[in-house]
Order: structure tokens, then C-alpha cells, then sequence
């Protein structure tokens, strides 16, 4: 079974910091994040034509003295551990190019395999709130935490470029919450505040929501910085 590819950005300079990738998107994921402005990947993926294989091979091909790699994200790419998600990635790397992971860490047996396979470059794994049951609020379902710890720890022992990164929902993320997060990740590498834009919000009640502005989310990440070597802000 092929992978399903249902979105193709053929150049980006901002999903990948210092790269530039093609980013790739996949359909379905097992969250129901509130904020998420991917939704139509997983509301109705049949919408969005499937975008050949051999099509982003030979961009990819064409492009090599320009072209890092890929970003691979969703929807959730481990959703398709049966569907044909090894086979690409190991076609990507034999063309040469590097791989941009992205997760919501829900599944920590697909990351591994694709650490031990050498099929990532750099993993990017989006941390949805505090690590207890204030996380089913972000992620908009009832979610297996341990999975997202083991996830978290695979990550911080592969010894691989990584971030994490969390989307700053202003009615639904604060101070504490932040602070609980980052004491959470403490001895990481990378977190990354992401600003929300909440303009194609899933829940349409977030649309009217005015983002942080920018001083709220220095403030933010001097909150984090203690716990964490390298914290970035993402996003106006």
C-alpha cells in the first residue's frame, strides 16, 4: 500500500528551521484539537486530491542542489505505520534527502521504528498542554498519556536534532500551564512557543479569540527558560 500523500507544498523556508524542505501532508489523526487548522484532513481527506508519489519524487529529483528534504506532517504520520509510511520514508532517504518527522507522539512504537531506521532527521513532536487531565482539553480527546511520556523520553534519548513545540491558546494555555509543561520537559533541548492563529480554528468559537501578543509570550519564555536550553518563539 502506497502512503497517502494529500497535500504538497513544493518549497518552505519555515517548517524546517535553516532547511528548505517540500512539505508533505497526510490525512487522518487521532486528535480533535480545538485549535487545529488542519481539520479538513481529518473531517473529510477525500476533499483534497492524492498527490502521486512519483510526482514528489521527481520534484524532488529536479530540484536536489536546492532541495534539503522533506517535512512529513498532518493530519498525524504515524496513523500510517500500515499504510505504506516505512516504504516512503526509506524511498526518500534513498534519494538522498533528509526527513522532517512530525507527531503528536500517540503512538511511541512507530517513533522508535523510525529512529532505529534511521528514517528521520530531525522529529518535531507537538506537546498539546500539562501532562495530566488538563491535556484532554487541547487535544479535544480522551488521551493515553503514558504513550505521550514514552514518546517524549524516545525523543530526548535518540540523540537526534528534535523540538517540541506547543501552540499558545490563549483561553486555554497560561502561565502555570506553561510553567507546568516546561518543568514537565526540563533538560530538553528544544521548545518552541508556537503563536496561535485563530482565524480556521476548528472550534469555531476560538475564531473571535485575539492571539498573545507579543510581550505575553516573551514572558512566557522566560517562564520556560529555566527548564529548557533553547526556547523559541514561532509565529506574530
Amino acid at each position: 500500500m502506497e502512503l497517502e500523500i494529500k497535500g504538497f507544498i513544493e518549497t518552505s523556508f519555515l517548517d524546517w528551521d535553516g532547511k528548505v524542505v517540500s512539505t508533505l501532508y497526510v490525512p487522518h489523526c487521532n486528535f480533535h484539537c480545538p485549535f487545529c487548522h488542519n481539520y479538513g484532513l481529518i473531517e473529510d481527506p477525500k476533499q483534497y486530491e492524492t498527490i502521486p508519489i512519483e510526482k514528489i519524487e521527481n520534484y524532488l529529483k529536479g530540484y536536489k542542489d536546492f532541495i534539503d528534504g522533506i517535512c512529513l506532517t498532518g493530519g498525524e504520520p504515524c496513523m500510517h505505520k500500515n499504510r505504506g509510511l516505512f516504504d516512503f520514508l526509506h524511498r526518500i532517504k534513498d534519494l538522498g534527502f533528509g526527513i522532517k518527522f512530525d507527531s503528536n507522539g500517540t503512538d511511541p512504537e512507530c517513533l522508535k521504528r523510525v529512529i532505529e531506521e534511521k528514517l528521520a532527521d530531525y522529529i518535531a513532536m507537538d506537546i498539546k498542554g500539562p501532562l495530566d487531565v488538563r491535556y484532554d482539553k487541547l487535544s479535544g480527546v480522551k488521551t493515553d498519556l503514558e504513550k505521550i511520556k514514552k514518546s517524549i523520553e524516545i525523543i530526548m534519548k535518540c540523540g537526534l536534532p528534535y523540538e517540541f513545540r506547543t501552540t499558545i491558546v490563549p483561553t486555554l494555555l497560561g502561565s502555570k500551564e506553561m510553567r507546568d509543561i516546561a518543568e514537565y520537559l526540563s533538560g530538553a533541548k528544544k521548545f518552541i512557543l508556537q503563536q496561535f492563529a485563530p482565524k480556521n480554528s476548528w472550534d469555531e468559537s476560538l475564531r473571535g479569540i485575539k492571539s498573545y501578543e507579543r510581550e505575553k509570550l516573551e514572558e512566557l519564555q522566560n517562564i520556560v527558560k529555566p527548564f529548557v536550553a533553547n526556547v523559541l518563539i514561532r509565529g506574530e
